[in-house]
């Protein structure tokens, strides 16, 4: 019997809104509503590619869907995490993003999240039980606490699409 491996597939997203507010770089989590999956948890955006859609949109369009906010300062973390899908034999590959976003835009929850929390960087990631989100968020202020990814800005910057 030949057992073939289970194949890699990028069907996620993460994203990490970030923002410079009074106790300096603070991220944004959204707790999980009941009636979904792990209810009362908190995390970051995070969604399922659609057919045929780019990392990036996927990116962009989750963080509009589930916070109201534009993507328009979107990070590439440099980060990939990976997981196994038990129900379908997968494993998820799960690119992860930063946005830097504007202190003072109000929160557009979608029916996903109940709450959301502007905490202090090292508060959010104490707050997360995922350790990937842990991760992605530590390297997130580590790559991002001025306010742009310094040296490696013309890196890790994803531009705009065109119009």
């Amino acid at each position: 019997m030949t057992i073939s491996p289970a194949p890699e597939q990028v069907v996620l997203v993460d994203v990490y809104l970030l923002r410079h507010g009074r106790a300096g770089l603070e991220a944004l989590l959204l707790r999980r509503a009941e009636g979904g999956r792990s209810p009362g948890s908190w995390e970051g955006v995070h969604g399922h590619l659609w057919p045929g859609e780019s990392v990036v949109a996927a990116a962009r369009r989750e963080v509009a869907e589930e916070t109201g906010y534009q993507a328009d300062r979107l990070y590439n973390l440099s980060r990939v995490e990976q997981f196994y899908l038990h129900r379908v034999n997968r494993i998820a590959v799960v690119p992860a993003f930063a946005v830097l976003v504007p202190e003072d835009h109000p929160v557009i929850l979608s029916v996903e999240h109940d709450r959301s929390e502007w905490l202090p960087l090292a508060e959010a990631i104490e707050r997360v039980g995922w350790p990937r989100i842990r991760r992605a968020l530590a390297d997130a202020g580590v790559l991002l606490a001025s306010g742009h990814a310094s040296l490696v800005e013309d890196v890790l910057r994803v531009e705009a699409p065109a119009d």
